[in-house]
């Protein structure tokens, strides 16, 4: 089956599409949304800055420590339960449960467990990101042929040996997919941690620009904010596409 390439004409058009839709709603309500150009110049300046790059600093590292933890356990956890039927079946419904509960409400706990600073905010993160990539890399497992644990056992490999050379090559493509997912909503759990409990980092300076009405700043921010989680996922995705392509 090929896999569909991106149209980049497409992309334009729908680019083109959303500016549109942007200054509409700008020329309605000026006050509450600032115009394109005046966010694009107002991102500039922010970048022309040592304050932005130090809080973006900030925000990144959160970021990388929540996906490496969010990625370690969600695939280990994820391999573990995916090769026991039984496990897999109880598990699952609790995880989804689990991430349908509303986090904002358990960050007063995270709080008390990890006090301010960056370890809240990196738990924030894993939070929001691990239990996705958990499920994806579950279901992953459990869509494997049981053709390839039969030819692995007839080879007395071990479970270790299952788990990395069979298994985990197997799910990649699906756990690519739960890590985009993963990407996205780690952010967004880091974002939420600073805007609730920090003096650093871009979710402290979008709770700022709120608190003080400066429509411009924090239009600037998000569009930053917004370019750097599409470039994250539009890599993660050509990764993704690439693993298939060998795959095949």
């Amino acid at each position: 089956m090929e896999t569909k390439k991106p149209n980049p004409l497409g992309t334009f058009a729908v680019l083109l599409a959303l500016i549109g839709i942007w200054q509409t709603v700008h020329l309605l309500n000026g006050a509450a949304v600032g115009s394109p150009a005046a966010t694009v110049q107002g991102l500039g300046q922010m970048m022309g800055t040592a304050s932005f790059w130090e809080d973006a600093a900030e925000t990144g590292r959160a970021l990388a420590y929540s996906l490496v933890i969010a990625i370690a356990g969600g695939v280990a956890l994820g391999l573990g339960l995916g090769a026991n039927r039984l496990a897999a079946n109880v598990a699952e419904p609790i995880m989804v449960n689990l991430y349908s509960l509303p986090k904002v409400t358990l960050y007063p706990l995270v709080l008390l467990i990890f006090g301010l600073g960056l370890a809240s905010k990196v738990a924030f993160g894993v939070m929001h990101g691990l239990i996705p990539i958990l499920i994806f890399t579950m279901n992953g497992v459990r869509q494997i042929k049981p053709v390839y644990f039969r030819a692995a056992r007839a080879m007395h490999l071990s479970r270790r040996q299952i788990a990395f050379r069979v298994a985990l090559p197997a799910v990649l493509p699906e756990v690519l997919s739960g890590v985009r997912l993963g990407f996205s909503l780690s952010l967004l759990g880091v974002l939420i941690g600073e805007m609730f409990a920090s003096q650093k980092g871009l979710g402290h300076q979008l709770a700022n620009a709120m608190n003080l009405g400066n429509i411009d700043a924090l239009m600037s921010v998000a569009l930053f904010l917004m370019l750097f989680a599409l470039t994250g996922n539009a890599l993660l995705a050509t990764a993704g596409r690439r693993y298939s392509a060998i795959g095949r």
